[in-house]
């Protein structure tokens, strides 16, 4: 019993001489880096005051300050930045869905400012703004060396007040100049509407009001259908959707998934990390889904797409969307300012990351745009049997057949038309009309086969 004691005595006296042994390197090195991030500290002091008292004009020490931890954040990736108390108050009332400016979603790339997306029914959109599109002159300065916030505050000013801005565009040989007319930016963050038997809901953005606003289009539409039974699907157009809240882009996607995984964050920490799940019910039943998504799709409208296509809930149809794949979290911090962080990536329900891949669409589709046919094109036009003079009548048509026949080519021509006007969302539509064909003829009883004819009697 003795020996057996003395053992285990000795065995705690040497798991404490191995402890300290290991323990006494780590303490040094944490000792040594605290030490260097005080000199680091120190050092910030020693150059912050030689500006302060040596630099050839008087300078703000609290922009100097700004202006450091600003530099500070930006480091780190194009996404984390800090907002004064001015920035900050216009960002909440951003998320809220009304602001001043021109309507561009903007990022930083490679020293310039690179345009996500602009936002339907602004300036932006309506001086021909492009997804992937570089500001690089506003007003003919150059934004090289600004900020983010600092180049998204010199394209802000009074409403109705002009500004300049020079566009560098992929494919275009030389930048060239945009003049547009500042105006205060109201967001429908979401509509609904009927293209044919088909509801779109476009959602141009992800603030407070995009899950009411594309679940009262989706009603409205829905009446105006005559019901569900009477649609043949829906399209969720998420193009140029530079997106926004995490939040409403998981009830978005949990609106037409029944369960599962929606989006997953992984933070630094393993104890961060976050995984959001549906809940029961499909606000269209199960009814066929179409995701437009094109560059200008990012984030949140990412983390939607990803959603509806990994659970197979959805056709996704476009081209590659933006890749932006983390998470940002407004800290408030002191002086009524906040700082946005980068904490996070998501990731889709099959675990993938789409940081810098974007998501790639089920069936790429360009949008094209339709060009007039020449004279000798219209010329070669065919013609068909309803073109000639003196045809029979077709006798196989009741007068309700007929009607039902013409409204149809009245649908088809519409359907031409879209395709002139918008190549995508054409693409979409004719893809549910096609499924929905497929799905009816599945479902629909055999045509009984014909009786056999009677043989003809035999000729001497």
């Amino acid at each position: 019993m003795r020996k057996f004691v003395m053992a285990a005595v000795g065995g705690t006296l040497a798991g404490l001489l191995v402890t300290t042994q290991i323990a006494g390197p780590l303490l040094a090195e944490t000792t040594k880096q605290d030490a260097s991030i005080y000199q680091q500290l120190d050092l910030f002091g020693t150059v912050f005051e030689r500006i302060r008292s040596q630099y050839v004009e008087p300078v703000d020490a609290s922009k100097l300050i700004e202006a450091a931890i600003n530099g500070m954040l930006t480091s780190l990736d194009p996404h984390s930045s800090y907002m004064n108390a001015k920035d900050y108050a216009a960002m909440q009332v951003q998320t809220k869905g009304e602001f001043g400016g021109l309507g561009i979603e903007v990022t930083m790339d490679q020293g310039y400012i690179k345009v996500v997306s602009p936002i339907d029914g602004t300036p932006a959109a309506a001086a021909g703004i492009q997804p992937g599109d570089y500001i690089i002159k506003v007003n003919d300065s150059s934004v090289m060396g600004m900020t983010l916030d600092q180049a998204v505050d010199a394209m802000r000013g009074p409403v109705g007040s002009e500004i300049k801005i020079q566009i560098l565009r992929k494919d275009v040989k030389d930048p060239f100049d945009v003049t547009l007319v500042r105006d205060t930016i109201k967001l429908t963050a979401a509509k609904g509407y009927l293209e044919g038997n088909t509801v779109v809901l476009r959602l141009t953005t992800f603030n407070d009001q995009t899950y009411d606003d594309m679940a009262d289009g989706l009603k409205k539409s829905l009446e105006q259908a005559g019901g569900l039974d009477k649609i043949n699907g829906v399209v969720i157009d998420l193009r140029n959707n530079p997106g926004g809240l995490l939040t409403q882009a998981i009830k978005v996607a949990d609106a037409f998934i029944d369960q599962g995984e929606i989006v997953s964050t992984r933070g630094r920490n393993p104890g961060d990390g976050e995984r959001f799940n549906a809940t029961p019910g499909d606000l269209v039943n199960g009814k066929p889904v179409v995701v437009l998504i094109n560059g200008g799709s990012a984030s949140a409208s990412e983390i939607v797409t990803g959603a509806l296509q990994d659970h197979h809930r959805a056709i996704v149809i476009g081209t590659k969307s933006f890749g932006k794949g983390s998470v940002q979290t407004i800290i408030p911090i002191k002086g009524d300012g906040a700082m946005r962080l980068t904490t996070a990536r998501y990731y889709t329900p099959s675990g993938r990351s789409i940081q810098a891949l974007g998501i790639s669409p089920d069936i790429v589709v360009p949008q094209e745009t339709a060009k007039p046919l020449d004279a000798a094109q219209q010329s070669n036009q065919s013609t068909s049997e309803a073109d000639l003079k003196g045809i029979l009548s077709n006798d196989s048509m009741t007068d309700a057949e007929k009607k039902q026949y013409e409204a149809e080519q009245k649908a088809a021509a519409d359907a031409a038309k879209l395709r002139d006007s918008d190549f995508q969302l054409a693409y979409a539509v004719d893809l549910l009309h096609g499924l929905s064909v497929v799905n009816t003829a599945a479902a629909a009883p055999a045509p009984a086969a014909p009786a056999p004819a009677a043989a003809a009697p035999a000729g001497n």
